[in-house]
Order: C-alpha cells, then structure tokens, then sequence
C-alpha cells in the first residue's frame, strides 16, 4: 500500500542546517579571532551576514 501523506521533517531540518549551520560558524570563528586579528574577524561576521542573506533569498527577491 503507497502511503498517501509525507513526513517533511527530516528534509525542513536539512535545509534550516544548511541555511544557519556555515553563518554560525563563521561567527564562532569571528568571535575566536576577536582578539587576536580584529581584520580577520570583521570579514568572517561579514561573510557570515553575506551568507544569511544570499541564502535565505532575500538579496534575489525570496518569497
């Protein structure tokens, strides 16, 4: 018998891993490097603000 609902849970949480998983490490690696390289940590919170926006769609219209 072919099941007639879809369980989407595990793929929501892929995509939400994927969309917020890389920005939160990029900040941990910015917070890790505060002291040290101040220049090195500003471009990881950018690339991280970068990324959010690409990827959650809103630089290109999003929904």
């Amino acid at each position: 018998m072919i099941p007639l609902e879809a369980d989407y849970s595990g793929i929501v949480i892929l995509i939400l891993a994927i969309l917020f998983g890389p920005p939160l490490v990029l900040i941990f690696l910015g917070t890790l490097l505060r002291k040290k390289y101040k220049n090195a940590s500003k471009i990881f919170y950018i690339l991280a603000v970068v990324y959010l926006l690409v990827g959650a769609g809103l630089c290109f219209g999003g929904l």
